[in-house]
């Protein structure tokens, strides 16, 4: 079904290569329909008015969690139109939608190599200001493997201290159970989706990031179920990683140091550091 939704669907990339703006804008009229789609075949049911309540938002930094395939689907099904997806760069070698991402103008990041992830985000806060677009990134920075709630890496905070786009998170429930991974068995499920209220980061600095982070990640696992909330000892971990962060970063400001590409850099890959249990 997907294959044959891109295959109609490049030569209209192709026609709108010299825009990327344009290529996104039309991918995501295509995901609202393609998404759709392919969520009904899959037999999985899902709540109604969610995608008109996401255009109502106007853009901002939509940030989900992700413990499934089926999290792609809901993605491009309910992002507003003028919404730029994150993903990492091995999306590529998914048949047929990875091309049509690659094709489309979307931004690819390179996890292995953090300097090129800092300069690839950068590059997008510019896109993001100069065409009034959004995001949409999955934090975690990969699937979670039992559908639990994962530290949040700190790309997407970056992200909206350069572009002072309000967060808005975006809980999926159930969809590590429709489509599991590692595996091509699909499960009839009840999706939940739940948009919550933007968060406004016009008062966000780099001192106060990890908070933020924190605050974010919070509101995110407040509204799953227990069986999809981080575990404890883990977000224990984060929470006092995330401090000890906050106190290095207070303490640069005091001796005015500026903030060293390479840390920030490599803060985008790596989620806020546990410590040793």
């Amino acid at each position: 079904m997907m294959g044959l939704c891109v295959a109609a669907f490049v030569p209209i990339c192709l026609v709108l290569l010299p825009s990327r703006v344009l290529r996104i804008k039309a991918t995501n009229l295509f995901g609202h329909v393609a998404g759709k789609i392919c969520l009904l075949v899959s037999g999985a049911t899902f709540p109604s008015g969610i995608r008109q309540q996401m255009e109502a938002v106007g853009p901002a930094i939509f940030v989900s969690n992700h413990a499934s395939i089926l999290d792609v689907l809901i993605a491009i099904w309910v992002c507003p139109v003028g919404t730029c997806g994150v993903a990492k760069k091995e999306i590529v070698v998914y048949p047929f939608f990875g091309q049509l991402y690659w094709l489309s103008g979307h931004l690819r990041l390179d996890r292995q190599n953090p300097r090129k992830a800092y300069e690839s985000l950068q590059a997008a806060s510019e896109l993001v200001k100069e065409n009034n677009i959004g995001m949409w990134m999955w934090p975690e920075g990969t699937r979670s493997k039992d559908g639990r709630l994962l530290p949040l890496k700190s790309g997407f905070a970056h992200l909206a201290l350069a572009t002072r786009l309000p967060i808005v998170p975006v809980v999926v429930t159930g969809a590590h159970k429709g489509w599991e991974r590692d595996t091509l068995a699909l499960k009839t499920v009840d999706l939940g989706i739940q948009v919550l209220p933007k968060i406004d980061t016009s008062r966000w600095t780099q001192e106060t990031l990890t908070t933020h982070i924190l605050e974010v990640q919070n509101a995110m696992n407040n509204a799953l179920p227990d069986d999809q909330k981080i575990l404890v000892e883990r977000a224990a971990r984060a929470e006092a990683a995330a401090k000890r962060l906050a106190l290095r970063a207070k303490k640069a400001a005091l001796k005015a140091a500026p903030v060293v590409v390479e840390d920030v850099a490599q803060s985008l890959v790596d989620p806020v550091p546990e410590t040793s249990a």
